[in-house]
């Protein structure tokens, strides 16, 4: 059956144009995005259409510089974007999130010039970006990197001239779909300070996309590997100084991670949704099996743990917009609102029952979309990591 449209979450918007943004997105979202949600993910249609449309109404860059196309939108507005649009079809959210962290290397540590030229198509401009960090042999350790770059025709220190990148990345998101894609590669000795970062077009000669993975979840969203055959990028696509590769790629992944908490409690919102409606018209034993304490408790719990999730994520997000450090918050808020977004898709399925476990409802879906989230910019288990060296220092050797 189709997905339902999406109820309305009562938000703390900090302006009025900012409840103007959240009122377009809703209405993009019931028109044109959940009615075809479960339809398109079950044939696994990639929704470029929606992108485009996005791109049209301004919300492909929304938390950057209006001077290069953006939107100068804080990140506690954006976020509460992408949750609108993952309760909806996290294929989009996620694809947002993913398009708007491809950007972020470019926006945050490329030259005037660079952004000058490449930014406005970036993020008003039609196209699609994604991130190229993972590979088949590093992916929560991304430091041991073996992609290579290597410029041509002269030595490591000369400015100018071309790089040829060569190797494979793993897990792209958009991966053969996108217009570009910004890579992390190895231009120097081992180690962290040996990564530079590349803005690589999608159409370059040498690069080439393997068929995307068959996955349990997410099937409308093409995850595939990325092979860079002598891939030849000028000097001017150096994004940051050589060796700068790993500090942005950790810069953005800071940002990136509010994304995913963001998504993830959209995805867990659309659950409670679907299971409060079919709670409040099931009845058994002659009325509605609301009524029975267990599952109003269950209710109850899911409501309250979403809403934890959410004040974490835009908790974050503030201090992102003031200026203030907030890896550790972002990697709190990852780590609670995916493991929520997992408690909250797999109860839903419990109060649906055995309707919950077939594809005529939506919430077999999202329990099956929810768990990828618990794993993408760094699992879970990386995340308390992350926590847990801001809290104690570095693990001892």
């Amino acid at each position: 059956m189709p997905d339902r449209a999406p109820q309305p979450v009562d938000r703390q918007l900090p302006t009025d144009e900012a409840r103007d943004l959240i009122s377009l997105v809703r209405d993009i979202a019931q028109r044109e995005i959940a009615p075809k949600a479960a339809e398109e993910e079950d044939a696994g249609r990639f929704p470029r259409e929606v992108f485009g449309l996005l791109s049209d109404s301004g919300l492909l860059g929304l938390p950057y510089d209006s001077e290069y196309g953006g939107g100068d939108q804080p990140y506690e507005v954006y976020l509460q974007v992408l949750e609108e649009l993952a309760m909806a079809r996290l294929t989009v959210g996620l694809g947002v999130s993913v398009h708007t962290l491809s950007c972020h290397a470019l926006a945050n540590y490329g030259t005037k010039e660079q952004r000058a030229e490449y930014l406005p198509a970036m993020l008003g401009g039609g196209l699609l970006g994604a991130y190229c960090l993972s590979e088949p042999s590093s992916g929560s350790d991304a430091a041991s990197l073996r992609t290579k770059a290597v410029r041509e025709g002269g030595g490591e220190a000369e400015s100018g001239g071309e790089w040829a990148i060569t190797g494979t990345k793993a897990w792209i998101t958009h991966g053969g779909v996108a217009d570009f894609y910004t890579v992390l590669a190895r231009s120097g000795g081992a180690g962290p300070r040996g990564i530079t970062a590349f803005l690589v077009p999608g159409h370059a000669e040498g690069l080439s996309a393997a068929p995307p993975e068959k996955k349990m979840g997410m099937k409308g969203s093409p995850t595939a590997q990325i092979h860079f055959d002598g891939v030849r990028v000028s000097d001017g696509r150096r994004i940051g100084d050589e060796g700068q590769g790993f500090a942005i790629a950790l810069a953005a992944l800071d940002s990136g991670r509010l994304g995913i908490a963001a998504c993830a409690i959209g995805v867990a919102q659309a659950a409670l949704d679907e299971a409060v409606a079919y709670a409040t018209g099931r009845e058994q034993f002659g009325r509605p099996i609301s009524d029975f304490q267990g599952l109003r408790f269950m209710l109850a719990d899911m409501a309250t743990q979403i809403e934890a999730g959410r004040a974490l994520y835009l908790a974050a997000a503030r201090l992102r917009d003031a200026g203030r450090p907030f890896a550790k918050q972002a990697a709190m808020a990852k780590l609670l609102c995916t493991d929520t977004a997992m408690k909250v898709t797999t109860d839903a399925v419990q109060v649906l029952g055995g309707y919950g476990y077939t594809a005529d409802f939506p919430v077999e879906r999202y329990l099956r979309e929810a768990k990828v989230l618990q794993i993408v910019e760094g699992t879970n288990q990386i995340q308390r990591m992350v926590i847990a060296r801001h809290l104690a220092g570095p693990e001892s050797h």
